[in-house]
């Protein structure tokens, strides 16, 4: 390549730098006038404020509830199933009729035992009678007494096997299902059906050992049950366990509840409340203001700006009990301002846009 072709190439490689330089600065020029290059636009949060609420403390457990009295009914004596005078899920009274066993060959029995007993009292009198004029002796008239009072005592247990032929139920309560038919033999022991007393209902829960100065009779209890979300039982501690479980080193309670309606049911896994003391004042957040971390639970503090700037800062905060979705919480003041939905797409200094114009429920929301 000559000198001179060299030379060309260059210029035209100094002439395309200058117009892509111009063309940059116009560019920039041009930016500055409509306002400078735009960040990504602020998030879309609502907010909330730190509350202070009375709540009163409570020691939380586990447990499961059980009747006041119930048994699997059973028979005494072997029989034949003659007549079944109850319903399954009836509700029973004290010594109702529940059924009854064939007694036709025992009342036979009976009547034979009877009449062996009137021939006894029947010569029993003659013995006496004789002995009074000195005509028997002492012996016979002991004889005679004896046998009169084996009559009789013979006469009394076949009366109570016939008794036993007849089964009623202990106590009121509801019947479960019959476990026996018409016509069939049971044998003693056989269960006939289950009986429960519902009202009132026992709740059965443990509570470490540590808690045991905190827990006596009388105190309120609370209690929730899954089969019955939308309702509370109220109830008192009736009874605590006279030793401390060895190999859990928890204490039993029992706890008594109203059942009028019979809601509750034997077997039923409940969350019980008891509560041991006056309401204390808790600073609260819905739990949807906290982000639960493994390494630490944060909020987003709301910082206003110059001409309502709105920025958020991601703060550490202790966290204790959660009611009813609302969760208690250390190191904030009362009226410090929070996001509480759209934590997700936070970061510590984003800009932010407030919107809070949709209702929330604390409970439906966060509830547990």
């Amino acid at each position: 390549m000559s000198a001179s072709s060299r030379n060309t190439s260059i210029i035209l490689v100094i002439i395309v730098l200058i117009a892509a330089a111009g063309g940059y600065y116009f560019w920039q020029q041009g930016q500055q006038a409509a306002g400078g290059p735009k960040g990504p636009p602020p998030s879309t949060v609502s907010s909330t404020e730190v509350e202070t609420e009375e709540w009163q403390p409570v020691l939380l457990s586990v447990g499961s509830l059980v009747a006041v009295n119930g048994i699997d009914v059973g028979s005494e004596v072997n029989g034949i199933v003659s007549e079944i005078a109850f319903e399954s899920g009836q509700e029973v009274e004290k010594d109702q009729v529940l059924i009854r066993l064939d007694d036709s060959i025992d009342i036979a029995a009976l009547e034979a035992l009877q009449a062996d007993q009137a021939l006894a009292e029947v010569q029993f009198k003659r013995v006496q009678g004789l002995l009074q004029k000195s005509v028997t002796s002492k012996s016979e008239f002991d004889e005679a007494e004896a046998r009169f009072d084996a009559a009789r005592a013979r006469v009394r247990q076949q009366e109570a096997v016939i008794k036993r032929k007849v089964i009623r139920a202990p106590f009121p309560g509801l019947a479960g299902i019959r476990n026996v038919d018409l016509g069939e033999f049971i044998e003693v022991g056989d269960a006939i059906v289950s009986l429960q007393q519902l009202d009132p209902i026992y709740v059965d829960y443990t509570l470490p050992e540590r808690y045991l100065p905190r827990i006596k009779k009388g105190q309120a209890v609370t209690t929730t049950f899954d089969a019955v979300p939308e309702k509370t039982f109220s109830g008192t501690v009736s009874a605590l366990d006279s030793g401390i479980d060895t190999g859990t080193q928890t204490l039993r309670v029992r706890a008594t509840l109203a059942n009028p309606d019979g809601l509750l049911r034997p077997g039923m896994f409940a969350q019980v409340e008891t509560v041991t003391g006056d309401a204390q004042p808790v600073l609260t957040l819905p739990r949807t203001a906290i982000s639960f971390n493994t390494y630490g639970n944060v909020v987003y503090v709301i910082n206003r700006g110059e001409e309502d700037a709105l920025s958020v800062k991601r703060t550490p905060v202790t966290t204790g009990e959660v009611r009813d979705g609302r969760v208690a919480v250390e190191n904030l003041e009362v009226g410090t301002e929070v996001v509480r939905t759209g934590l997700v797409k936070l970061r510590d200094g984003v800009a932010i846009k407030i919107d809070n114009s949709v209702a929330l429920d604390d409970a439906e929301i966060g509830g547990e």
